[in-house]
């Protein structure tokens, strides 16, 4: 008798544990699929991040070294983007593309140094070289308009995309290269920084340039090999974020060039590793507002998260004058 009640109640009792089993199920399907989607878009926050931090760098190391802001850097990297789309379309490889565009922005950077800044920086003034590269700044812009015309064009893919599956991820091999592109040019100027002697050269003129000049550095050559490495990293970072938007046009680095500006605030003036770590934090940012608002909101959204954290530590995450850590 017991037992035949038993079974009646299992009867009874096993749709509601089928429901509940399903219901189960569903919700543990629908967190593992939204942690999925989360560390989808951080990589892809890192891999944008990437790119912004080469171009925050830039302007960390020359406002680190002579204390003025490079407001035609965005210039610099924009010119670079469009000099890897000549290589590009000529044929060459995606190595040479980036190579070339690094070697075309640091010729300019150099350049952008010896006019706009070298007759002016020991003046006394730091309104002078703002005006100076606002004006190489448009100069630029309107030489790319006349040469390329002020509509968008396509930059071509460095080559067949294929993706690569990791647990859940699945990652792109363009994803992959500039993510990877982008960590090792920071970490070989980590190493340039700290242990070679033009890198020690470069922090000391950043710590006092007088000082630097009776220890035996030269000082002009310490800032020009300072502008020529920011200006090669800005060309990098404008094939990487070309490749990554497929396109790109003559007022491109106006908005970069700001967001760059910004990290470097976020990151602390003048420190390098701030300048790296802002820059993964904003492109990290900037994708999560996408991913999970809208994407009208990505530039908003990533600009009030630096100034809430601003409001909170003002010298910014790391502050401290040319500092790699």
């Amino acid at each position: 008798m017991g037992r035949e009640a038993t079974n009646d109640l299992f009867v009874i009792c096993n749709p509601l544990s089928r429901i509940v089993a399903r219901d189960q199920i569903g919700h543990l399907i629908q967190v593992i699929s939204s942690r999925t989607m989360f560390a989808q878009q951080l990589v892809n926050g890192l891999m944008l991040g990437g790119a912004y931090a080469l171009v925050a760098i830039g302007y960390t190391l020359i406002f680190g070294v002579l204390n003025l802001l490079h407001l035609a850097h965005g210039e610099v990297f924009m010119v670079g983007a469009y000099v890897g789309l000549v290589v590009a379309l000529a044929g060459f490889p995606p190595w040479v593309t980036l190579a070339g565009a690094m070697l075309a922005a640091a010729a300019l950077g150099v350049l952008v140094e010896r006019v706009a800044f070298r007759p002016v920086r020991n003046r006394g003034s730091h309104v002078t070289p703002l005006i100076t590269t606002i004006a190489v700044g448009l100069v630029l812009q309107h030489v790319v308009v006349k040469i390329f015309g002020a509509e968008p064009v396509a930059f071509p893919a460095p080559f067949a995309s294929a993706s690569l599956a990791l647990g859940p991820l699945t990652l792109s091999s363009l994803q992959l290269l500039i993510l990877g592109t982008s960590l090792a040019l920071m970490a070989a100027l980590e190493v340039f920084l700290r242990s070679t002697p033009t890198g020690m050269a470069i922090r000391a003129t950043a710590e006092n340039q007088t000082v630097a000049g009776l220890m035996g550095i030269n000082v002009s050559l310490a800032i020009v090999i300072t502008f020529a490495i920011a200006s090669a990293l800005a060309g990098a970072a404008g094939v990487l974020l070309a490749w990554n938007f497929t396109g790109l046009s003559p007022f491109f680095g106006v908005k970069v060039g700001l967001k760059g500006l910004a990290i470097m605030l976020l990151g602390g003036l003048g420190n390098v590793t701030g300048a790296m770590v802002g820059g993964l934090i904003i492109g990290v940012v900037e994708v999560m507002s996408v991913a999970y608002l809208a994407s009208s909101y990505r530039d908003a959204f990533a600009f009030a998260v630096m100034i809430l954290i601003l409001l909170v530590r003002p010298t910014g995450l790391f502050g401290a004058r040319l500092q790699t850590g």
